[in-house]
This record gives C-alpha cells, sequence and structure tokens, in this order.
C-alpha cells in the first residue's frame, strides 16, 4: 500500500506529494499514473515496454512487467523529486518513516 508525503521546493514554493510503498494504481493502470503525475517520457516508456513485453509473450509478461513496476515506481518518483531539490513538508513522524522506506538520511 502507498503512502503519501507531502513536499515543497524551497524556492517555487511549489508543493507535490511523493509516495512510498506499493503502488497499486501502477500495477493495474500501467504507465497511466506517471502520466497523470507529469512524468510523461517514464510513462510512455513503462506503456511502450508493456505492450512490446505483452506481444511475445501472449499476454503473460506484461502482469510480470507490471508487478514490477508498482514495486519501484513510488520509489523513483519520490527520490527523483527529491533530487529536483523539494524537500519534505509533512507531519516529523510521517517524514521519518518517508526517510526510512526510501534509505534517505
Amino acid at each position: 500500500m502507498a503512502t503519501a508525503v507531502r513536499l515543497r521546493h524551497p524556492q517555487s514554493g511549489i508543493v507535490k506529494t511523493g509516495y512510498y510503498g506499493f503502488s497499486w494504481t501502477s500495477f493495474f493502470f500501467g504507465g497511466f499514473p506517471a502520466l497523470m503525475r507529469g512524468d510523461v517520457w517514464v510513462g510512455l516508456a513503462i506503456l511502450a515496454g508493456s505492450l512490446v513485453a505483452s506481444a511475445f509473450s501472449a499476454g503473460l509478461l506484461w502482469f510480470v512487467v507490471g508487478l514490477v513496476w508498482a514495486f519501484i515506481y513510488n520509489r523513483r518518483y519520490t527520490l527523483g523529486l527529491l533530487e529536483q531539490g523539494y524537500v519534505f513538508d509533512d507531519d516529523p513522524r510521517r517524514v521519518a518513516d518517508a526517510k526510512r522506506a526510501l534509505g534517505v538520511a
């Protein structure tokens, strides 16, 4: 189950929601959650990868790709926001849980 954590960019003040944990939306909808979050190239890449994988396996590899993607996407997205300069801006306990889950000091 994914857990949300609020992030804020110090210079611009833009607030975004980061997530960590298993992404059920990415599991069921593939790259569409990435597209909705503005992560366009990643969303298109996973959709294309899923289509290619399913074409070579009668749809069986689509399940495998979706399962792996669901485990890694939220972490990848939130770490990407942190690399862009966003900082945690949430309840201290939630921030501590997020840092522990993401492996951030």
